[in-house]
């Protein structure tokens, strides 16, 4: 499979049994991701003005969520969880640094390293506190959270990974630092919420994105 643009299909099955579920694009793009695996997932649940297009998608793929995990509580992540709940009552996993104002509570907190079924959660914050990245290192793929985004959201080719915009970041210097937990895992593909996901190589160019000239050695003249 090779990088390219998004689609301009609301369903997309992007690797086998895995789906990206377009929510909305104007004004901008919000997604979520649902994997018919072990126990059908759905990680992420877009903002709450969308919880019925949400909820449109996972009816046409008549694939039932069994189990929720949100990568963070931002609202373009959570905004659905409530409506999902309420509609196909699965076990639900949250970050444990997450807080959310939510009518139902999660059934799970989970923390770095903790296995989610096929995932592995990786904590990487700095875009929030609370932002993981999960690995499904059996399918070759990590699902970023906001770790990171498509280059394409920024004008720049599809295919490629950006740091989240520091408007939208608590702390991008902390955000790229702990990217290099990621290094830890292989990943063919990573898909990302914003832009393109990138679908080859994504971890040979996440580690070019890292490893860049001269790292640590450079000082503050002051």
């Amino acid at each position: 499979m090779t990088d390219r643009p998004d689609t301009d299909d609301p369903i997309t099955e992007i690797r086998p049994d895995v789906y990206d579920l377009t929510l909305t694009r104007d004004p901008a793009r919000y997604r979520a991701f649902l994997f018919d695996w072990d126990r059908p997932t759905l990680v992420d649940c877009g903002p709450a003005a969308n919880a019925g297009t949400l909820l449109d998608r996972i009816e046409t793929l008549d694939i039932v969520p069994e189990r929720v995990v949100l990568t963070h509580a931002d609202h373009d992540h959570v905004g659905g969880f409530d409506a999902v709940v309420d509609s196909y009552d699965p076990t639900t996993w949250v970050p444990q640094e997450s807080t959310l104002s939510t009518e139902h509570s999660p059934d799970h907190r989970y923390d770095h390293e903790t296995t989610v079924g096929p995932f592995t959660a990786v904590h990487v914050p700095g875009h929030t506190a609370d932002n993981y990245a999960l690995v499904a290192s059996d399918h070759d793929l990590v699902v970023m959270g906001d770790a990171m985004i498509g280059a394409d959201w920024r004008g720049l080719p599809a295919g490629y990974f950006l740091l989240v915009e520091a408007v939208y970041s608590d702390d991008l210097a902390t955000a790229e630092r702990n990217l290099e937990r990621l290094q830890t895992y292989e990943f063919d593909a990573g898909l990302v919420f914003h832009g393109s996901s990138v679908f080859t190589d994504a971890r040979r160019k996440l580690d070019r994105f890292l490893e860049f000239p001269n790292k640590g050695t450079w000082s503050d003249p002051d």
